[in-house]
């Protein structure tokens, strides 16, 4: 009687052993669960590495994730100023048929400072997702003040273009990590389709220019616009102040001291944001 009692002991000792060890083990499995998705989770949110070109056209990761080409910069202020300031009243061709017979672009009303509202060209809207969003709304009212409403105009002998010439880029002076300063020497010529009666207006800016957050890819079956602003945004930069370049010898003869002097009389506090 006593051995069959010992032998009952022993069996539910190992039992309890057994079940403890158990669910020891299920705990363990648990807790790897949790930490792996905390890692996938991470990754997920973690901001695609910048990869630099090198001369032998091999990429390698950048490690720093505020650093940019100063080439890239430079064609990103050129490739949104010239979309910003270019009016044809036609909308960019998407089809081979629509280069031959491009669609009419109505424009897009935007509100102006005195309260009324204008129109302004959809490739200058969508250029103007390239600027940060606290300064986009005031300058897109800006950009409708210029934008005369004879680009619209359904008459052939009023319609009028606008094309921005660029004249010079400065290479970007770096101000902070991720920011940068660009000046631009260029020219916005408006002229009548029949006529062909110019105006040319000096168009000489300083840009202030910081890297920005990454912008995933558009969905598969997204509209157009959706991927054009998209693609605005894939060059991870965004402009967020601009203002005028004054220049003292012409654009050719300008240098760094130069400029200093010339911006040393308007330079404010809110200049380096």
């Amino acid at each position: 009687m006593v051995s069959l009692l010992e032998k009952r002991q022993r069996t539910a000792s190992v039992l309890t052993i057994f079940a403890i060890a158990t669910f020891s083990l299920h705990i363990l499995v648990l807790l790897l669960f949790i930490f792996q998705g905390l890692n996938i989770r991470q990754l997920s949110l973690r901001k695609p590495p910048n990869f630099v070109q090198l001369i032998d056209g091999k990429p390698v990761t950048n490690i720093d994730d505020l650093a940019r080409e100063p080439e890239a910069i430079r064609q990103f202020i050129s490739k949104t100023m010239i979309s910003m300031f270019s009016w044809s009243g036609t909308l960019p061709p998407q089809t081979i048929e629509e280069v031959a017979n491009p669609k009419s672009d109505l424009g897009i009303l935007i509100r102006t400072p005195q309260g009324g509202s204008q129109k302004i060209s959809t490739s200058s809207w969508i250029a103007s997702f390239a600027l940060s969003e606290d300064f986009r709304k005031g300058f897109l009212s800006t950009v409708a003040e210029m934008t005369p409403p004879e680009v619209f105009s359904e008459n052939p002998s009023l319609v009028m273009t606008s094309q921005l010439v660029i004249k010079r880029v400065y290479p970007p002076k770096q101000i902070a990590p991720g920011k940068w300063r660009v000046g631009m020497v260029a020219d916005l010529i408006q002229k009548n389709q029949v006529g062909g009666a110019k105006l040319i207006t000096p168009f000489n800016k300083d840009f202030l220019v910081r890297a920005a957050d990454y912008f995933g890819n558009p969905p598969n079956n997204g509209t157009d616009l959706q991927k054009a602003i998209y693609s605005v945004r894939a060059d991870r930069l965004e402009i967020y102040e601009i203002r005028n370049l004054c220049l003292l010898d012409g654009y050719n003869n300008l240098n760094e001291d130069k400029l200093k002097q010339c911006g040393s009389g308007q330079t404010s506090d809110s200049f380096i944001k």
